[in-house]
């Protein structure tokens, strides 16, 4: 009997652990994704299929309304729901298509995972990008544990963040012409990208 106890509760902690990745794993196992996208021959035949796979990957990691919150600041309080709703969905467009564009020139880089730092239901993975000519650049993913997910709110880019950076030209772009004004920017730059 107790034998059989010490091996439910032993199976019971294997299993845990495996179902709770790293943050570290969750995005090792994104970007693992990502370079075999852009890396494969036949997606580079078909641009647009490529695109779509590369959205996909993404939003599996990406909290898109985590970081349409931060990015808008304090102005994310003042909107309605509908508002927040057509705000995240330019913003996961906005960003999808950024991030891609940035993958797609992807050119047998290497990417070592340096550290990785865990402060309860928040991360850190820090990672280096590392060129053919061995110039080096910081790639920092910055997540929340969500129900036992791990997902990246933020992405610091050799010592910037994104969200900080959207964060002051949205604050900015509102400060000046209002909300509204910033929602057509995010639109027709949606549909710049739309278009072939």
């Amino acid at each position: 009997m107790l034998k059989r106890i010490a091996i439910m509760a032993l199976t019971g902690i294997f299993l845990a652990g495996n179902a709770f990745a790293t943050p570290t794993d969750e995005v090792k196992k994104t970007v693992d994704e990502v370079v075999r996208i852009v890396s494969e021959k036949e997606s580079k035949k078909n641009e647009q299929k490529r695109r779509q796979a590369l959205k996909k990957t993404i939003s599996v990691i990406f909290d898109y309304g985590e970081m349409a919150k931060r990015s808008l600041g304090k102005h994310w309080n003042q909107r309605t729901p509908a508002e927040r709703k057509q705000f995240v969905d330019l913003f996961a467009t906005l960003l999808e298509n950024s991030y891609a564009g940035k993958i797609e020139s992807y050119n047998n880089e290497r990417i070592v995972y340096v550290k990785e730092a865990i402060d309860g239901d928040h991360a850190e993975v820090r990672s280096k990008v590392v060129t053919a000519k061995r110039d080096e650049f910081s790639l920092d993913y910055r997540l929340m544990n969500q129900g036992g997910k791990w997902m990246v709110y933020d992405v610091v880019i050799e010592g910037v963040s994104l969200v900080s950076n959207y964060r002051s030209q949205f604050n900015r772009i509102i400060t000046a012409n209002g909300y509204s004004e910033l929602v057509k920017k995010l639109q027709s730059k949606s549909e710049e990208i739309k278009a072939p």
